[in-house]
C-alpha cells in the first residue's frame, strides 16, 4: 500500500468511526438531475442488481471492494433490503484504491459470466483482509473457491468491455461530483455523508412518497 493509500484509509476509518458513534443528523442530500439519473440507471449490470428488479424505489450505489466504509455499508443496505422488498439495489463499481481494486471489479465480471457474482461480491465485499494487490484479491477468491486461471482468461477476452464498464461508472461520478467511495443515490437524491440502514429507510420512504404524488 502507498502512503497515498493509507492515509485515504485512515480517513475513511475515521468516517466508519463517526458513522458508527456520532449523534444522529438529519440526513443531507442532493437531487441528481432527471436526464443524469435517466442514464445512470438505464445500463445497470444485471448480475449486480439486488432486491426487486421492479423495486418501486431504486438506490445506485458507487463502491471499491476495499473500501472501508463500503465494507460497513455492506450490510445496512441488506438490512434494507431484508425489511423492504420493494427496494431495488444496483452496485456500480468505482475502484478508487488503485490497480488491485479495478482488478477486483473485472474478476465480480468475469464471475458473472460464470453465473457466480454473488459468490464473488460477497468474498470480496465481505472480506476482512486488506485488498492491496492482484495476489491479495486472487487469495479471497481462491479462497471462496474461484478458479483463478479461469478468471484471469475470462478478463484477458472481455478487458475492453469491462474496461468500458469503468469508464461508465467514472464518468457518472464526476457527472455527480463525487469525491470518493461510497457514493449512493436514493430515488432521485445524492446522499452526502454516512447513513446507517434507519437512515437508508428514511430516504426510502420519502422517495415512495414523492413517487406517489
Amino acid at each position: 500500500m502507498t502512503q497515498s493509500q493509507q492515509s485515504v484509509r485512515m480517513v475513511l476509518v475515521f468516517a466508519i468511526l463517526t458513522l458508527a458513534t456520532g449523534p444522529a443528523q438529519a440526513q443531507s442530500t442532493r437531487v441528481v438531475p432527471a436526464p443524469l439519473l435517466t442514464s445512470i440507471l438505464a445500463n445497470p449490470q444485471p448480475a449486480a442488481t439486488a432486491g426487486d428488479v421492479r423495486g418501486d424505489v431504486t438506490i445506485v450505489e458507487y463502491f471499491d471492494y476495499d473500501c472501508p466504509v463500503c465494507r460497513h455499508l455492506e450490510p445496512e443496505l441488506r438490512k434494507l433490503l431484508a425489511s423492504d422488498a420493494k427496494v431495488r439495489l444496483i452496485r456500480k463499481d468505482w475502484p478508487v484504491f488503485g490497480e488491485a481494486s479495478e482488478y477486483a471489479a473485472y474478476c465480480s465480471y468475469a464471475a458473472a459470466r460464470e453465473g457466480r457474482y454473488a459468490a464473488a461480491n460477497d468474498a470480496l465485499i465481505l472480506s476482512h483482509r486488506d485488498l492491496d494487490s492482484k495476489e491479495d484479491v486472487r487469495g479471497v477468491l481462491r479462497g471462496a473457491g474461484f478458479n483463478i486461471q479461469q478468471l484471469d482468461a475470462d478478463i484477458q477476452s472481455h478487458a475492453k468491455e469491462y474496461s468500458d464498464r469503468l469508464k461508465r461508472s467514472r464518468g457518472e461520478t464526476a457527472a455527480l461530483g463525487l469525491q470518493g467511495t461510497p457514493g449512493l443515490i436514493v430515488g432521485d437524491e445524492m446522499v452526502l455523508g454516512g447513513v446507517d440502514s434507519a437512515g437508508l429507510a428514511k430516504l426510502v420512504r420519502s422517495a415512495r412518497q414523492a413517487n406517489q404524488k
